[in-house]
Formats: C-alpha cells, sequence, structure tokens
C-alpha cells in the first residue's frame, strides 16, 4: 500500500516537474523576445540620438582630396563613423557593382574588358545609386576617389543640384611627394574594408592583422616608389584643377597631411564641425 502510494506521489511529481520546465521554457521564450525588442529599441534610440547630435538628417556632404598615401584611408573611417555618414571609395564602389551584376556594373565590366576607363556618366551614376539606394547615405556622404576632373567634379554638381544637395567640403590633403613614397612603402591595408595602416607611423595593434576584424593585412603590389612616382605624376596633373574648380566654389579647404594622423583628424573635425544643418557655417 504504502508502495502504491510513493509510486502515485512519484508520478505526480513528474508530472510537475514537466509541466515547470514547460513554463520555464515559455518564460524564457517571451523574456528572449522582450530582451529583442528591447535591444532592437536601444539601437533606434542610439541610432535616434546619434542623428540628433551629428545632425544627421544633413550631415555633412564632401570630397576627401588627396594623392595615394596622404591618409584619406585612415581619416575616411574616422569621418564616417563619427558622423553617421558613407564612405564611398569609388574603386570599392566600382567592384561592387560589377560583383552585384547591376546595371551599371554590367556596362562598366564592359569597358574595362575592352581595356577602356569607365565613363563619367556611369561613375556619377553609382554614386547616384548609392545615394538613393544606400541607407548609411541618408545622413550624408564622403567621395574618396572621386572626382578627379574638373568634368567629374561639373557632372557630381549637376547630379547633386537634382536632388537639391551640394557639396559642403572639399578636404584637401596636402603632402609632399617625398615624404609620401616614405609612406607609400610601409603601408598596410585591409582589403575588405579598406583600413590602412603604415608598419612606422600607424602600425596596427598585432603585426600584419587588422584591429577591427583580427583578418591578414597585405600590401599592395603597386605600393612601389617607381609605381607611386607615376601616379603622383598623374594626380597632379589631373587634381590641381579640380582644386581650383572647389576653390572657386568655396568649400575648398587644405589640410597639412604631412601632421600625425591624429592632428590630421583634429584639423578634419574643426571643419566639419562648421556645418550644421547641411550648410557650411562660416565663422
Amino acid at each position: 500500500m504504502s508502495s502504491d502510494k510513493s509510486s502515485s506521489e512519484l508520478e505526480y511529481l513528474k508530472s510537475l516537474v514537466s509541466q515547470l520546465q514547460s513554463k520555464i521554457a515559455t518564460l524564457e521564450g517571451a523574456a528572449a523576445g522582450s530582451v529583442a525588442s528591447a535591444v532592437d529599441s536601444v539601437k533606434g534610440a542610439v541610432g535616434s540620438v546619434a542623428g540628433a547630435v551629428t545632425g544627421a538628417a544633413e550631415g555633412p556632404k564632401l570630397v576627401l582630396i588627396g594623392p595615394p598615401g596622404a591618409g584619406k584611408g585612415t581619416q575616411a573611417p574616422n569621418i564616417s563613423q563619427k558622423y553617421c555618414i558613407c564612405h564611398l571609395a569609388t574603386g570599392d564602389m566600382l567592384r561592387s557593382q560589377v560583383q552585384r551584376q547591376t546595371e551599371l556594373g554590367k556596362a562598366a565590366k564592359k569597358i574595362m574588358d575592352q581595356g577602356g576607363l569607365v565613363s563619367d556618366d556611369i561613375m556619377v551614376g553609382m554614386i547616384k545609386a548609392e545615394l538613393e539606394n544606400n541607407k548609411d547615405c541618408k545622413n550624408g556622404f564622403i567621395l574618396d576617389g572621386f572626382p578627379r576632373t574638373v568634368p567629374q567634379a561639373a557632372k557630381l554638381d549637376d547630379m547633386l543640384k537634382s536632388k537639391q544637395q551640394a557639396i559642403d567640403h572639399a578636404i584637401e590633403l596636402r603632402i609632399p611627394d617625398a615624404l609620401l613614397i616614405s609612406r607609400i612603402t610601409g603601408r598596410l591595408v585591409h582589403p575588405g574594408s579598406g583600413r590602412s595602416y603604415h608598419r612606422e607611423f600607424n602600425p596596427p595593434k598585432k603585426p600584419m592583422t587588422d584591429d577591427v576584424t583580427g583578418e591578414p593585412l597585405i600590401q599592395r603590389s603597386d605600393d612601389n616608389a617607381e609605381t607611386l612616382r607615376k601616379r603622383l605624376s598623374t594626380y597632379h596633373e589631373q587634381t590641381g584643377p579640380v582644386v581650383g574648380y572647389y576653390q572657386k566654389t568655396g568649400v575648398w579647404t587644405p589640410i597639412d597631411a604631412a601632421q600625425s594622423p591624429k592632428l590630421v583628424w583634429a584639423s578634419i573635425s574643426k571643419i566639419l564641425e562648421g556645418t550644421k544643418g547641411g550648410k557650411t557655417v562660416k565663422e
């Protein structure tokens, strides 16, 4: 009799445990959903606060000008992160369009396969597509590597005008060629993001390793003195007139890029703090 009673109590306890486990699973599921919802809410709030702090509805729209090795790859991510704007490096953008086989990408690939240069209209079309479809560009943008000629600058302005937008700043990173050659030969790049380092001036925390992803860094095959001299000659020939173009529009500001990256960043920040509500504020 006692055995039957014990067995009955055991079955009851097992049933109770099963019910409790089911209840716990239900509560845990609900809690996980609430946490996820809370996390999403916090993310949204952070985005809103960041937007309010940086004037994200109309953040800075700028062109970053400078020869290879001047520090565009170092400074552009800083600007993008601080002001919640997209970084449009034309080389990366072109590769992305080709890989995604967009209409613009197909047109560009056809020209490149024939050994030609991608037309200004295609490049401006790609920038326009990014501004319209890339959510990171809704607050503003940094153009890195474009425009390189005056006709490109004019086409860019026309496109932006059609969207009731305009370039706020054309920031030129100026540095002597001799120092550039020294910098370039020690440059390291993270292929996935474009983040750049330097063996001496801006080394990664761990040798040959990206600080953010832990992925390996590379040295570009064209980062040598002979190739760089040719690239600098082309850059000066093409970009000198572009600087003149932006000087006339009143948005050009030069920065001494021979300084340390921290000092260059301080100079850029000071310039961009003059942009309020998408307009350049002159002191």
